[in-house]
């Protein structure tokens, strides 16, 4: 089950590598293991009613959703298309003649294109009755479609066995004034196709024995017959870094295209001639493979999705700005309520941003969830008050330093308590201290050990969330000083010419612990004069003796001393004995 709550919705943490910027629209304090967002998203969550997937189709205008079950395994299976409404209540359930894959929206709203097995048909988005729009080459394994440029485009992939569909010969077909024409684009793979603005389609290519390097290209669709445009394979001279592709989409202006690597991430591409964009998006959290992405309709957010065990998340909503580092919003899905992973090519947003539309599978990939989930659409303000304070007031290298302020937000109370981000700059340069919770009055502590003596200057920062602004940073500089040591000495009121002087002492060093164990200085200073004794050197439990055969009667004071190190101050004690003969 989702580990955040019981009911399904979202467990909202951020990760550590993000930093912050944007809103969505769309110890006493711990240290996290990483930052958390803390929004109160809406995740409503459906099982679906099929077996297997192919396609998700998201129709703004009437607010419908349609999910295909691609049921492939066997050439005289029929097909499920379920269809929702943005709330989730099931509409209706179509039932295809032969096995159904892919889908796509007309422009206008008014259809939906289905990919049978012999054929292409169109299922009205209002009375959703089925009508013939062309037959089509059979197709054994499963097509995907993509309406671009006044045009459906789609795949066909064949092969005479299902299990050898991963290396089936794929063409790239169209429906040209209401007919089956074959575009002469074709390759190896269940090929992937993605519409995007301006007449452009993207193709992408599955990692498969045929295609040990696959690529992405994109296509110009405003003409009679398709135009490649920039295309781009990713491994290097020795094969390495190859694309492991599982989902591609353009950003709603065109001019980046995002593709999820379930070998790499998420990459984040130009969409002129898919070169690396300048910054791209923070890693996946440890052990989270990408399988799906998908851009909000007005750009501002990126949906990134994956397939992940146990607490780490499989679904990332973030700023589709990559430099914009508001944290973002993470799903953990795990269990029999929500599935545990989002499948390949299974996002898409409402044209709005208002919500995203997720399916997920389970481990064994034969049952299936559609979460619609609404992101908190409000962001409030918070700011620092107070300035920061530490104690203990005289810090000391080596040894705990809490400096402690007050964080305010605005707006309701989060689900889950705010998190703050601290740094410590000294000589040695900028060191990461991690997150800290800040707790229901607002205040925060942060918990260092400075371990380098002069200034330290400590940055702390609120880097907002789904419902918070980032706050501007507050620093405080404090002067960090050696450590101090001591030594205590006893010892006896007399000694004598004869049986000599025995002081026992003890040295203590706060602070950081001594890399070897002190050797201390030994004076004595009679009336004849001063000398140095031999040196001493103090046990593991800081404990010494110093044994002297005096030689002199008289008053003789014997001083130890340590001359202390770069994290520790000097010390210095005394003792006079008499002596007789």
């Amino acid at each position: 089950m989702n580990t955040a709550r019981l009911d399904g919705a979202h467990r909202p943490r951020r990760l550590a590598a993000t930093l912050l910027a944007a809103a969505l629209a769309g110890t006493g304090l711990t240290v996290a293991a990483a930052p958390a967002a803390h929004a109160a998203a809406s995740d409503a969550v459906v099982k679906l009613p099929i077996s297997s997937y192919s396609a998700l189709a998201v129709d703004n205008v009437h607010e419908r959703i349609f999910v295909a079950d691609s049921n492939t395994s066997y050439s005289g299976n029929s097909g499920t298309i379920a269809v929702y409404n943005f709330q989730g209540e099931r509409l209706t359930t179509i039932t295809t003649t032969y096995h159904v894959s892919g889908l796509a929206l007309s422009a206008d709203g008014t259809k939906v294109y289905a990919g049978l097995r012999d054929r292409i048909e169109s299922i009205d988005t209002t009375t959703f009755q089925k009508t013939f729009v062309a037959y089509a080459n059979t197709d054994t394994c499963g097509r995907d479609l993509a309406y671009s440029g006044g045009q459906l485009y789609f795949t066909t992939p064949y092969s005479q066995y299902i299990s050898q569909c991963a290396t089936a010969g794929t063409y790239v077909d169209a429906i040209t004034n209401g007919a089956h024409t074959r575009t002469g684009w074709n390759d190896y793979g269940e090929l992937q196709l993605e519409s995007g603005p301006g007449n452009k389609m993207l193709m992408g290519q599955p990692l498969n024995a045929n295609a040990a390097n696959p690529f992405v290209t994109v296509f110009d669709t405003s003409g009679d017959s398709l135009v490649r445009g920039a295309a781009r394979r990713f491994a290097d001279s020795e094969g390495k870094g190859a694309l492991d592709f599982k989902d591609m989409a353009f950003s709603p202006d065109g001019a980046k295209v995002v593709v999820a690597d379930a070998a790499y991430g998420t990459r984040l591409l130009n969409a002129d001639d898919l070169s690396d964009a300048a910054t791209g998006y923070p890693a996946l959290p440890s052990g989270a493979t990408a399988s799906s992405v998908a851009f909000s309709g007005d750009g501002k957010y990126i949906a990134r999705g994956a397939s992940a065990t146990g607490s780490t998340p499989d679904l990332l909503v973030q700023p589709a700005d990559p430099t914009d580092s508001t944290a973002p919003l993470e799903f953990v899905f795990e269990g029999s309520l929500d599935g545990d992973k989002v499948v390949p090519r299974g996002m898409e947003w409402s044209a709005d941003g208002s919500r995203l539309f997720a399916v997920t599978t389970n481990a064994a990939g034969n049952q299936f969830w559609l979460h619609i989930i609404q992101p908190p659409a409000v962001q409030y303000a918070a700011r620092f008050t107070g300035g920061l304070t530490h104690s203990p007031t005289q810090a000391v290298a080596g040894e705990p330093l809490a400096v402690r302020g007050k964080l305010e937000q605005d707006g309701p109370a989060p689900a889950e308590p705010l998190k703050v981000k601290a740094t410590r700059t000294d000589a040695n340069g900028t060191h990461d201290l991690g997150t800290f919770t800040v707790k229901d009055d607002g205040t925060f502590t942060v918990l260092d050990e400075p371990d380098l003596v002069g200034d330290a200057t400590y940055t702390v920062s609120f880097l907002g969330d789904l419902t918070h602004r980032p706050a501007e940073d507050i620093t405080t500089t404090v002067s960090v000083g050696k450590a101090p040591t001591s030594i205590a000495l006893t010892a006896p009121e007399e000694g004598s010419l004869s049986t000599g002087v025995e002081i026992t002492g003890t040295f203590t060093a706060q602070g950081k612990a001594l890399p070897d164990r002190a050797v201390l200085k030994v004076e004595r200073t009679d009336r004849l004069g001063s000398g140095t004794l031999s040196s001493v050197t103090v046990a593991a439990d800081g404990t010494f003796t110093v044994n002297d055969l005096p030689r002199t009667r008289g008053d003789a004071t014997y001083t130890v001393s340590w001359p202390g190190d770069d994290l520790h101050e000097a010390s210095t004690a005394s003792a006079t004995v008499y002596v007789r003969r």
